[in-house]
């Protein structure tokens, strides 16, 4: 009978050289020897994170396919069909590519070899770079994900006619639907345990869904005409919305409301680190899509500012990035801040939660998919929308 692939070795078996009995072993295929693979991907994978040494973490989804790595001193190659982890001559941890489908770096320090940049790019793994804030700074990926152009031709005369302007009313009608739901679904939890509360949460629901009507019957010949009537409406639609926020968490944590850069709140920062998060992944499938991220409809062209990437977040953001935010408030988790930044605890929870949210179930045209499979169908239904091939919807989750 052949031996198997893998195999715990007894201790009966071993000397006092061999490895810990608890490390996997893998049969050399010329020698019949059995030879120490050190920390494995356990089968079935589980959630969550590995922690390898001190400042190194290993933060793993379900599926094990989008892998986070912060920490000084790593150092990424690549052996046969595994990337490794390594910390000066020792091999802290191996990963299959075949079960990878992003790379992200979220610290400073890491290095990689040429080698398996060459192996990610072939395999079309994107490479993620993301600062101490959250915000993507760099992304590295095959230019031949986007080797076709047509997309890219209709997406710039999009601009000049009305799929510029009906996708940019759909994307701001969709937005505001999902925070309405968002408060919707936090609410109900308050509908016996806080009555006023709710009431409160309700009414502002109600408004957030009179502004969707609203957004949604703007009309005019292209995006130019009516993009500061669009933009009106869903500043009106934000501070409602955040103040239905505020209603939710107020009891927990103090927030006065919604700060962009430079905030040094707790939730704002957590905001802002979980919006890197989902950037990153939206930029990636505007990339596998064949769009062109800096050229986006709502939000006006400058120069280093990915448009495009910022109009397909809108309809992302509650879904993803708020619920995740919230709920962990909601939990009472403790929330560490260094000179105004998330302390490295604090991040590495966040993260996690954001990217089971990634890997939640919602329902999309009749079936079940997970967000991020859903945020690329999304970027690929954008780019046949301006082909002329079908309408565009916004996402909406079920609440």
């Amino acid at each position: 009978m052949p031996k198997p692939f893998f195999h715990i070795a007894p201790a009966e078996e071993q000397s006092q050289s061999e490895p810990d009995p608890r490390l996997f072993g893998q049969f050399n295929l010329f020698t019949g020897a059995l030879e120490p693979l050190p920390i494995e991907v356990p089968e079935p994978p589980e959630p969550g994170e590995i922690h390898i040494d001190e400042g190194i973490s290993l933060v793993k989804t379900e599926d094990s396919s989008q892998l986070v790595l912060s920490g000084y001193g790593l150092f990424l190659r690549k052996k046969s069909e595994r990337l490794l982890v390594k910390k000066g001559d020792h091999l802290v941890y191996q990963f299959p590519f075949f079960r990878l489908n992003e790379v992200v770096i979220s610290s400073r320090g890491i290095a990689f070899s040429s080698d398996l940049i060459e192996e990610l790019c072939e395999r079309g793994v994107r490479v993620s770079f993301l600062d101490s804030r959250g915000q993507p700074y760099a992304l590295l990926s095959s230019p031949m994900l986007t080797a076709t152009v047509h997309a890219r031709r209709e997406q710039l005369l999009a601009f000049q006619d009305n799929r510029g302007l009906a996708f940019a009313r759909t994307v701001v009608a969709g937005k505001i639907s999902n925070q309405e739901r968002l408060l919707r679904y936090f609410g109900k939890y308050m509908k016996k345990a806080d009555p006023e509360r709710f009431q409160a949460v309700e009414q502002t629901a109600k408004a957030l869904k009179a502004q969707c009507a609203k957004a949604a019957a703007v009309q005019g010949g292209c995006i130019d005409e009516v993009r500061d009537s669009l933009m009106g409406i869903e500043g009106v639609a934000g501070r409602l919305y955040w103040e239905g926020v505020r209603a939710i968490i107020g009891q927990r944590i103090e927030f006065f409301g919604r700060e962009h850069r430079g905030a040094t709140d707790a939730v704002n920062s957590l905001l802002n680190y979980g919006y890197g998060i989902l950037h990153s992944q939206v930029w990636g499938a505007v990339l596998n899509a064949g769009l062109e991220p800096f050229a986006g409809f709502l939000h006006v062209d400058r120069p280093g500012k990915p448009s495009l990437v910022l109009d397909m977040v809108e309809e992302f953001r509650q879904p993803v990035v708020d619920r995740a935010v919230i709920a962990y408030l909601n939990l009472g988790e403790e929330v560490k801040l260094v000179q105004g930044m998330l302390e490295a605890e604090t991040r590495k929870a966040l993260v996690e939660r954001v990217l089971n949210r990634l890997l939640a179930t919602e329902t999309y045209q009749g079936k079940r998919y997970q967000v991020r499979s859903i945020v690329q169908m999304q970027a690929r239904r954008l780019a046949s929308f301006l082909r002329g091939e079908g309408a565009y919807k916004a996402f909406s989750f079920k609440w």
